[in-house]
């Protein structure tokens, strides 16, 4: 009898980011980052700790200074304003309006005249109107909170015309377990962690797609001026309105919180991983 797979990985996914999304009240990455401080807060946050994490992904890049790229889930432009120096065009798809403001804020400071910026979600883009219709690289960094990932990267080779690079998470990240211990005290439901990159790999493989694959921890910092900064931080991930909850969010940040010098910072180590490949390439590991 011949093997069939029956597992059908892009509806794990789906299932997985559904409960995801029901735990965490409709609380999704691009609601948090609506308000411009709070996208701001994260921008800081990258400037003060997150140099060598940027730094790595473009050093990983197979750039030239005639790529054009499309930055999927661009955030304020972590990446795309370092790129903009060293290749001919990109294009920042962004959802979060917050994260979209500051952007266009960085390029008019900086007169960069080589990133177009679109506020939209990535499953909502019609391609060939709202981007172009073709990239040398196509980049999804931390941003694949799409409901239907198959689609998602159906719709990224569509687009791409060599290389795509997708970054995400393999195992519990410290915002699981953060959640998984202060949601149920929040809100007085379970909380579940999006998919991680083991139903990816397997939604690639069932493409016919084998990417290379790269996995590395990283440690990352929030670091904040006082308590009161930090649990104004965090506001927003926990969809916090009420006084007893700002309590409960106060008293675990000061149980995890550490003093470093002048300031308070929470650390984050997770497992990350990078699964790229080029387009019409289908030997893992090429």
């Amino acid at each position: 009898m011949a093997y069939k797979n029956v597992i059908d990985w892009n509806g794990i996914w789906k299932e997985q980011t559904l409960l995801q999304n029901q735990s965490h009240h409709g609380v999704d990455c691009a609601s948090i980052w609506e308000e411009k401080e709070s996208a701001q807060l994260f921008l800081k946050m990258f400037e003060e700790d997150g140099t060598l994490l940027i730094r790595k992904t473009i050093d990983e890049l197979p750039l030239t200074p005639d790529s054009r790229i499309l930055d999927i889930g661009s955030g304020p432009g972590t990446l795309a304003i370092p790129l903009s120096k060293m290749v001919s065009h990109i294009t920042a798809v962004e959802p979060s309006g917050g994260m979209v403001d500051v952007l266009e804020e960085r390029i008019a400071k900086d007169r960069i005249d080589n990133i177009t910026c679109v506020n939209k979600r990535w499953e909502d883009i019609d391609t060939g109107v709202d981007i172009d219709s073709s990239y040398d690289i196509v980049i999804a960094s931390y941003s694949l909170g799409m409901p239907d990932i198959r689609e998602a990267v159906r719709k990224m080779e569509e687009v791409s015309s060599k290389y795509i690079c997708l970054y995400w998470f393999a195992g519990e990240t410290s915002w699981d377990s953060n959640f998984k211990e202060l949601w149920p005290s929040l809100h007085g439901t379970q909380y579940y962690p999006s998919p991680k990159c083991n139903v990816l790999y397997n939604v690639l493989y069932d493409m016919g797609i084998y990417p290379n694959v790269s996995v590395f921890p990283f440690e990352h910092i929030h670091r904040f001026s006082s308590e009161e900064d930090a649990v104004e931080h965090f506001r927003s991930y926990y969809k916090i309105s009420e006084e007893n909850q700002v309590e409960i969010l106060s008293n675990y940040l000061k149980n995890h919180l550490e003093k470093d010098n002048n300031s308070l910072i929470l650390r984050a180590t997770n497992t990350r991983v990078k699964l790229w490949w080029e387009k019409g390439e289908l030997s893992h590991g090429k």
